[in-house]
């Protein structure tokens, strides 16, 4: 298979998945659109991998670990037989992309089978610096634009948007599949029993204590906002509609989420036109937004120089 058709391939993968969120849309300059494709293709399938299917939890590791021994030979300059593989190394190659952002993934996507509740925010946060923070890693690399400052910025957004998504899929990831994302320090500090949770009741406590997650996930979110005001062009755009896209939900969030714990917001009508203004926006979020409260984080929680936060 040729590098054409290898691509071709990724781009088809990419688009038969819903996502609330842009995959490797037309906001994108042209040539970053085959590469995002690409690596979107290798997170989908190590995520299918950790989660679909029946199989057995040592299946799903040895799925993972065969997949580290190909990512490891792309790398090196030989990739397997295989159109993922190919274009990942074409795009590695031709962006000299680091390895320790796919690495993380794959270790974001072990913990998936292996760890199904997080003592407390500090635990989940190392989560997310593996499960979503490399995403936006490498979409810098490729924008040519990983300076530590948008690097750190990055990382803010994609932890906004991966608490966002615990809270969109707290049914699916609970009641299904047995994972709980809300930390279990924050659970016992509101009086909240898992199977009052799994229950899906709207009880005072649960209400408080959705609240203030979600109330988390807008500060991480805000905290980032900045980031498109040092990118350029289309890829400055696109990062823009990506942050408006996850502040309408949590919009959808605060007003749906606390009174019905397994809703899912879906954005409407309005709400896209609103992202789409943000093309041509000066600010991914007006200067008629306010910041967030984050009681949580300044209470309980120490934050580092660099952002990172200590129990």
């Amino acid at each position: 298979m040729d590098i054409v058709q290898a691509y071709r391939h990724c781009r088809l993968s990419a688009h038969a998945h819903y996502e609330n969120f842009p995959v490797a849309s037309r906001l994108l300059p042209r040539p970053m659109r085959d590469p995002v494709a690409a690596i979107y293709t290798f997170a989908r399938r190590a995520d299918d991998h950790a989660d679909e299917g029946t199989v057995a939890p040592d299946v799903r590791l040895s799925r993972l670990e065969a997949m580290a021994e190909a990512l490891a030979a792309t790398h090196a300059g030989a990739p397997p037989a295989d159109p993922l593989w190919i274009a990942l190394a074409d795009t590695i190659r031709r962006y000299d992309l680091p390895r320790e952002p796919f690495d993380d993934l794959l270790t974001a996507f072990r913990q998936d089978v292996t760890c199904h509740r997080y003592a407390d925010f500090e635990a989940l946060l190392a989560y997310c610096e593996c499960s979503a923070n490399p995403i936006g890693r490498l979409l810098l690399h490729l924008a040519g634009a990983a300076t530590p400052a948008n690097l750190r910025a990055a990382d803010c957004v994609c932890t906004s948007l991966q608490l966002i998504n615990f809270l969109q899929d707290l049914e699916q990831d609970f009641v299904a599949r047995d994972r709980l994302y809300i930390p279990e320090r924050d659970l016992a500090r509101h009086g909240v029993d898992e199977a009052i949770l799994r229950r899906g009741e709207a009880s005072p406590a649960v209400q408080t204590l959705l609240g203030e997650q979600i109330e988390r996930a807008a500060w991480w979110l805000y905290e980032g906002a900045d980031l498109p005001r040092r990118l350029r062009g289309r890829f400055a755009a696109e990062i823009r509609v990506i942050i408006r896209g996850g502040w309408c939900i949590v919009e959808r969030l605060r007003a749906d989420k606390p009174a019905n714990p397994f809703s899912r917001p879906r954005l409407h009508a309005s709400d896209r036109r609103w992202m789409l203004r943000g093309v041509l926006a000066r600010h991914a979020l007006p200067a008629s937004i306010p910041a967030p409260a984050d009681p949580v984080r300044t209470r309980l929680y120490a934050v580092d120089a660099d952002g990172r936060v200590h129990g």
